[in-house]
């Protein structure tokens, strides 16, 4: 009965192992060559299988590549069900975010090596941002039936839950970009801290300062 029990148990533990090794030889191979010249045969030859073998875990390149992040959407949401019963939800989504980022086992993205140039990367390539876009999605449908769980809500019938994890989402989405673009691989907290207090602060207390003027329309009032 212990042999049955070890024999799907180590399948397990080899197929992790294979597609672990398909991911990190993608990872290595596109950051180094770039996304357009590196193909699936050579990711597969990198990791000593054939090419069936990647299909069986991968439907393309760009997944591959990118499975380095897909489990970052989990620890945050794992993160979102430990908080507090009592806080308030968007409250609950930034702190969450903040867990992650602060733990040092997670290895956050501005922690981990290279994982700054993929996210690079994926702004300059369409393919791969579309892959990136479609992680972030998938963790954001498990956020919202978090938030709901905690709300004691139906996020069929109450929108709440699904505006909580936009706007959180959309928070972390604004400061991942803003890293991204201004080439600075640590500053990743500072500006997650900086999105999410303008979402909460700033854009709902302010009022707009009028639209500016323009040197086109300067001096064609007529007296």
């Amino acid at each position: 009965m212990n042999r049955e029990r070890k024999t799907p148990e180590r399948r397990s533990r080899k197929a992790r192992r294979t597609r672990d090794t398909l991911a990190q030889a993608a990872f290595e191979l596109v950051l180094d060559r770039g996304l357009r010249d590196v193909t699936v045969e050579e990711i597969a030859e990198r990791a000593d299988v054939d090419r069936r073998t990647f299909s069986r875990y991968f439907t393309s390149k760009e997944a591959a590549v990118l499975d380095s992040v897909r489990g970052d959407g989990d620890r945050i949401n794992d993160a979102l069900r430990a908080r507090p019963a009592g806080e308030p939800p968007l409250t609950a989504y930034r702190r969450a975010v903040l867990d992650w980022l602060a733990d040092p086992e997670a290895e956050a993205w501005h922690r981990r090596p290279r994982i700054f140039e993929l996210l690079v990367l994926a702004e300059q390539e369409p393919t791969l941002y579309a892959a990136f876009h479609h992680i972030r999605v998938d963790a954001q449908e498990d956020s919202v039936t978090i938030v709901a769980d905690r709300l004691g809500t139906d996020p069929r019938q109450d929108i709440r839950p699904a505006v909580t994890v936009a706007a959180g989402a959309g928070a972390l989405l604004a400061a991942q970009a803003a890293w991204v673009r201004g080439g600075c691989p640590d500053e990743l907290p500072r500006l997650v801290e900086q999105a999410f207090d303008a979402l909460a602060g700033d854009l709902l207390a302010q009022s707009p300062a009028g639209p500016a003027s323009h040197s086109t329309t300067e001096g064609n009032a007529t007296s």
